[in-house]
């Protein structure tokens, strides 16, 4: 077997890290790269040692070279594109969010079943080596029932701007960009039960607040005059096995610091997997706190994303299956757009 020749369509932040992690990658040929931008697809390859640059993602499709591609384009385009790479007959690897609506899910679900190619959504944490190990202790048995989670993830001033702050592409705000992270980790390590209800809450108060000065702050590109995403979102999430999941980010918030926070309890123990791994249980009628020593207590990004990559080539060689794949995709987008309709509406939404 040959290498997998890839394509990564869309040459935007967060194609670094699929274009480093497929450049490391001893049995991948970084084929192509297509953007809308023909000079930064031109400059990614030549930086990358991509051959071919495209402007239209379907003229990288309809080349036979092209075995696999990362979806790295604004939100709104995920599920088109997804949907004709593998009507193309390639396998996807698709940025989170899978897409902006359930119905959306739906034809992708319906378009990898179609296909038999292996489409894999880019939830990225699961995919850390501190979930590895924190999943080894869960699926042992350790912490017992999962029954609540608890996750956290505030910026006090942190909106991207661009294509972030526009809900037409991008179909929210930090609930879609950056609590999608965290409810879909919760989620896994809670054994992925089925959402039963969700009550949830979006704030639009604060706007970019570009005003600030004296203090450095995370921006993706300059800031345009469009900004209608929420500034924050909460929600409770239920289960149907009863379990229940507290979720809240923001891009930007009153707060004394930026805080990532992810917990879950069990019946016979718990753990915090960020800000770092560490576990709490008992034993012989005391409480231990119980610090894992490992290289890595926290996500660390390029070996998150390598990770990731590295399983979808071994998903498109070897046929080994996804563990993001489209099904999760799936109930993650239900989350998400259940929050937002009951903030819009102002009561909870159950689900059958």
């Amino acid at each position: 077997m040959g290498k997998t020749r890839v394509g990564v369509i869309g040459a935007g932040s967060i194609s670094v890290q699929h274009l480093n992690s497929y450049r490391n990658h001893p049995e991948v040929q970084l084929y192509a790269i297509c953007d809308l931008r023909e000079e930064r697809a031109r400059e990614k390859a030549e930086k990358y040692g991509a051959g071919k640059v495209y402007t239209d993602y379907r003229e990288l499709l309809a080349d036979p070279i092209v075995e696999a591609v990362s979806i790295c384009t604004w939100n709104n385009t995920h599920a088109e594109i997804a949907i004709a790479a593998l009507k193309a007959g390639k396998h996807v690897l698709v940025e989170k969010p899978l897409c902006q609506t359930v119905e959306q899910a739906l034809r992708v679900q319906e378009a990898v079943q179609r296909s038999g190619k292996v489409l894999q959504v880019g939830f990225v944490r699961r995919y850390a080596s501190n979930t590895d190990i924190l999943k080894r202790f869960i699926d042992n048995g350790d912490f017992g029932e999962i029954y609540y989670a608890k996750a956290s993830c505030i910026r006090r001033l942190g909106n991207p701007g661009g294509w972030f702050s526009d809900r037409e592409r991008s179909g929210g705000g930090p609930l879609i960009d950056l609590g999608v992270h965290v409810i879909d980790l919760c989620w896994y390590l809670m054994g992925r039960p089925k959402v039963k209800s969700v009550s949830g809450n979006t704030y639009r108060k604060l706007g970019n607040r570009s005003h600030i000065r004296n203090l450095s702050y995370y921006k993706s590109s300059d800031y345009d005059v469009k900004n209608d995403v929420e500034d924050l979102a909460n929600a409770l999430i239920r289960f149907d096995n009863g379990a229940s999941l507290m979720v809240d980010c923001s891009f930007t918030l009153h707060a004394r610091k930026d805080e990532l926070s992810i917990r879950i309890y069990g019946d016979r123990g718990g753990a915090e997997i960020e800000p770092e791994l560490f576990i709490v249980t008992e034993k012989h009628d005391t409480i231990l706190n119980v610090q894992p020593q490992v290289d890595k207590l926290s996500f660390d990004f390029a070996q998150g994303f390598q990770n990731e990559i590295n399983y979808f080539i071994d998903c498109c060689r070897n046929g080994r299956e996804p563990i993001s794949p489209v099904e999760d995709g799936l109930e993650i987008m239900k989350i998400l757009c259940a929050v937002y309709e009951s903030a819009e509406k102002g009561c909870e939404i159950r689900f059958r």
